[in-house]
């Protein structure tokens, strides 16, 4: 069963979630800055979620600076930006079989926890 989890290390409120959810030591970390999304991965998480849409972050800093809030963006074009910039990435994005978790929010924080408890 994929158990992983993809984060930001240097990012206060990733660092706090992880500390919160105390993943297992069987759960594989991945600091999207220092090793980035393949791919595969992204593809993979589409796959859990349904859309590439769910994974994008519009609170990036990046978001307005390239202007993209100006700009309708497809399906295509969420991935290609995630997969070029990994601050566009909604985080953490945590994966435990065939259940993901995207982002920060209290509620999805305690349902990931709460699936992080079960064996």
């Amino acid at each position: 069963m994929l158990k992983k989890i993809y984060h930001l290390g240097n990012c206060t409120t990733c660092q706090r979630i992880l500390k919160e959810i105390k993943p297992s030591k069987d759960y594989v970390l991945q600091d999207i800055k220092t090793e980035p999304i393949t791919e595969q991965q992204i593809d993979e998480m589409k796959n859990l979620t349904g859309s590439y849409e769910a994974l994008f972050s519009r609170i990036a800093l990046k978001f307005r600076a390239w202007k993209l809030n100006e700009k309708k963006l497809t399906e295509k074009d969420y991935r290609k930006y995630i997969l070029e910039e990994y601050t566009f990435l909604k985080r953490p994005v945590i994966i435990k079989g065939d259940k993901i978790f995207i982002g920060n929010s209290p509620k999805n924080v305690a349902a990931a926890k709460e699936e992080l408890k079960k064996k």
